[in-house]
């Protein structure tokens, strides 16, 4: 169930039966030569979908841009500074609350949104107090990032080994390549393996030390059937999250 394909009278109906809303949350960013700039979002939201028909939750819209200043020396990339993103969450979960939700499952795809999120939460829970929201003290959040399920890193660890690197990575252009199969790319790629190691700080320095913007990845490993075991195993792994979440 998508919550912009519902009417206001259908989500008034599913809160009779739930509290819980699943929001898929990534980024706007380059991901190499072959990766697609949607990458972050386009994982989350394909595996947040699935998600929500597996446990029959409300889905929400996309979060589509995160916290991503570090890429944005790259054509394309668009960043939320932290405190943007702090006070979209609670511009999201204000309405909610008010209407009754009470559970708010974030499916993430972006490593660069979990300590702004973190921080969101905290914020939020002070607001919702200070609002005096019904319900306000039951309102929970969660963060869960799809590419950390046990599964999905056993998959990656099998497939990839060391060549799985943090960014741009083969697992994320794989599910990306089982999503679209249409938009796959192809480049060379040089050195195979991208170099990793360097603290990240700002984007001109994270250009510097990452060329073409992969850490420590070789993304030409891809396979879209390896996309789809991904897929079916965050999946899997993510329903029974949220079903614990909710009870």
């Amino acid at each position: 169930m998508l919550l912009h394909l519902s009417t206001w009278t259908e989500v008034e109906a599913y809160l009779q039966r739930s509290p819980g809303i699943i929001f898929p949350i990534g980024s706007t960013e380059q991901h190499g030569p072959t990766g697609l700039i949607g990458t972050d979002a386009i994982c989350a939201e394909a595996i947040a979908k699935a998600v929500g028909e597996n446990t029959q939750a409300l889905v929400g819209p996309t979060i589509n841009v995160g916290m991503a200043l570090h890429h944005t020396a790259f054509p394309g990339s668009i960043s939320l500074r932290p405190s943007t993103l702090i006070a979209l969450i609670q511009d999201y979960i204000k309405p909610l609350a008010w209407a009754g939700f009470t559970r708010f499952f974030f499916v993430n795809g972006h490593g660069g949104n979990v300590a702004t999120l973190k921080a969101a939460f905290s914020e939020t829970y002070a607001a919702l107090l200070d609002l005096n929201i019904p319900k306000a003290e039951q309102v929970r959040c969660q963060v869960v990032n799809w590419y950390m399920c046990g599964s999905v890193m056993q998959i990656a660890r099998e497939l990839y080994g060391n060549q799985e690197g943090s960014h741009a990575t083969p697992s994320e252009v794989a599910l990306t390549q089982y999503v679209y199969p249409e938009s796959i790319k192809t480049a060379t790629l040089e050195p195979q393996v991208a170099p990793s190691g360097h603290r990240i700080y700002n984007a001109v320095d994270f250009r510097r030390h990452y060329a073409d913007g992969r850490m420590g990845s070789n993304p030409d490993l891809a396979t879209p059937e390896h996309g789809q075991r991904l897929y079916e195993a965050a999946v899997k792994d993510l329903s029974n999250e949220y079903l614990k979440f909710l009870a």
